[in-house]
């Protein structure tokens, strides 16, 4: 057994190395602590591990000492000499390297005394910060492939699909279609090979889920694929994920290796009649590849364009074989649900959108990072006492949900849960899960000029109604932007982005209108004021 699983240590350096800390040179981090850690004759009893995301990226590189759960924050190569002596030498922790809640009298503050961890609810996250990705027996150790066993020892395929339809889970990519009933789906068709496909093809700016849990955790998404497999009947899959991923994607390879030395992947898992290889697909980044049918489509190596449906994927996917497909989040998730039990997992969150959801808070936050959360829980709750508020005591004015598919939700909703249902009675979405904050300063005007602008981009151009009207729509707002807008442009905005959406073939057409229809529906005044008075009232 490798050594660091031993007792022999005091205390372990956590040290995150997750893409935006190791962009901060964690690596190198590491490096100067081992050699300050040697040097004052303290590497037999303290260890440096090299974790997956932690979540608070605004302040990496991070580092967390277990088991005393201080947390330091924005570490340079500078502060290593000091924080070994005082800290882990003479017993003194830096309180000048730790993250202080504002308003907190905390003497030294713990990580679950920080907002942003304490109020967080974890299960697709659950081992972030806590286990060394690139080592699969940290991940067993966290009870990792427990589920299998169970799912493959215990459970009859349709009990597993019964299982996840009485959890309530719903698929965390967008569409939020119930996962039990796709997988019920799938495994009614006669077939003689069916495909599992995990979708780590996000390409929402600012969404970075599906990518850090990769990172942190991939046996998570392994083990949740393993266990769709089951259910279905399949005896093949595939990880859809794109290119700009290189560190996710290694470790990704790194798991898959790991899993089939350990017999859990391959021919005849856990002495049972299941076999399962997994294949990783490289994605060039093409946003629509989030359609289903674009990305099997782009395995397949034809262009990625969607079609028409149905036939469904699950009746005629991959090489016209029933395929099922959900993304990184809802395949890191089953494993707890087969382990805890569906009553566990339905117990939280609302009536009709249970569990939780992770989100990538970005924007105008104080606390920018990857957070985890009920279903139900308030905007208020999430950029407030999670995200710490608006940097710079400016006001709160907007939060776009959903990416650029989805709508700008104003300061007025700010107690509104989030939830699938109230989300799209609001004018937005879900979306695989990210959320943009905006203050005072930002012209909502302006962003939906630049959504607009990046589906226009990324149009597969299959459909006149998304190819042209899209590049209407951004030609009137960059008119409107620049002070030419005329007052006939608002019908004109409304009319043609609700005729995009009737017209479109896939979701990226059907939602690419949302970012103006929200900002008209809740900020006309802004409109008017750019039209009729040809200023911004935000400077923008």
């Amino acid at each position: 057994m490798d050594e660091q699983y031993t007792d022999k240590y005091r205390l372990h350096l956590m040290l995150c190395a997750g893409t935006a800390c190791v962009s901060n040179k964690s690596f190198k981090i590491k490096e100067v602590l081992e050699e300050e850690l040697k040097k004052q004759g303290l590497d037999k009893e303290v260890l440096v591990v090299m974790t997956g995301c932690n979540g608070f990226c605004a302040l990496g590189p991070v580092m967390t000492v277990m088991p005393d759960q201080i947390f330091y924050q924005s570490l340079a190569e500078d502060d290593i000499p000091y924080l070994v002596e005082e800290h882990f030498l003479k017993g003194r922790p830096v309180k000048k390297l730790m993250f202080t809640p504002p308003a907190e009298e905390v003497v030294i503050p713990k990580m679950m005394d920080i907002g942003f961890f304490a109020r967080q609810t974890l299960i697709a996250l659950r081992n972030r910060g806590l286990i060394d990705p690139e080592k699969i027996d940290e991940y067993i150790a966290r009870d990792g492939y427990k589920a299998l066993a169970k799912a493959l020892t215990e459970m009859a395929p349709e009990d597993i699909i019964t299982e996840i339809k009485n959890s309530g889970l719903r698929g965390r990519g967008g569409g939020g279609f119930p996962t039990g009933l796709k997988w019920e789906l799938c495994r009614k068709q006669q077939a003689e090979s069916k495909f599992i496909i995990c979708n780590a093809d996000e390409g929402d700016p600012g969404a970075y889920m599906d990518r850090s849990i990769v990172e942190a955790d991939p046996h998570s998404v392994i083990e949740g694929m393993l266990i769709g497999a089951r259910a279905i009947g399949a005896s093949e899959g595939y990880v859809y994920i794109r290119g700009e991923y290189p560190l996710a994607m290694n470790r990704l390879e790194i798991a898959i290796n790991q899993a089939k030395e350990y017999g859990l992947i391959g021919e005849n898992i856990f002495d049972t009649d299941f076999s399962f290889d997994i294949h990783v697909k490289q994605g060039a980044g093409a946003f629509v590849c989030g359609e289903e049918t674009a990305l099997i489509a782009s395995i397949e190596g034809r262009p990625p364009e969607p079609r028409q449906r149905p036939p469904y994927p699950v009746e005629s996917g991959l090489w016209g074989k029933p395929t099922t497909i959900n993304n990184v989040e809802t395949w890191a998730t089953v494993p707890v649900i087969i382990e805890r039990g569906a009553k566990w997992f339905a117990s939280i969150g609302t009536e009709a959108s249970k569990g939780t959801k992770v989100f990538s808070l970005v924007g105008k936050i104080n606390n920018t990072g990857l957070v985890e959360v009920p279903m139900g829980i308030t905007l208020k709750e999430i950029i407030y006492d999670i995200g710490g508020g608006i940097p710079g005591g400016k006001k709160f004015k907007a939060v776009q949900t959903g990416g650029p598919s989805g709508g700008c939700i104003p300061a007025s909703l700010i107690d509104m849960p989030v939830d699938y249902e109230k989300l799209t009675e609001a004018g937005s979405i879900m979306g695989s899960g990210g959320m943009i904050v905006m203050d005072e300063d930002t012209c909502v005007v302006d962003v939906a000029k630049y959504f607009i602008e990046f589906t226009n981009d990324e149009s597969c151009g299959k459909c006149t109604s998304c190819r042209d009207g899209s590049a209407v729509l951004h030609d009137i707002l960059k008119k409107i932007c620049r002070g030419d807008g005329e007052e006939s442009d608002i019908q004109a905005l409304e009319d043609l982005g609700n005729a995009i959406k009737d017209g479109s073939m896939c979701g990226l057409g059907q939602t690419l209108p949302n970012p103006v229809l929200s900002t008209l529906k809740y900020f006309m005044d802004e409109y008017t004021e750019h039209i009729k008075y040809k200023r911004c009232s935000a400077m923008v």
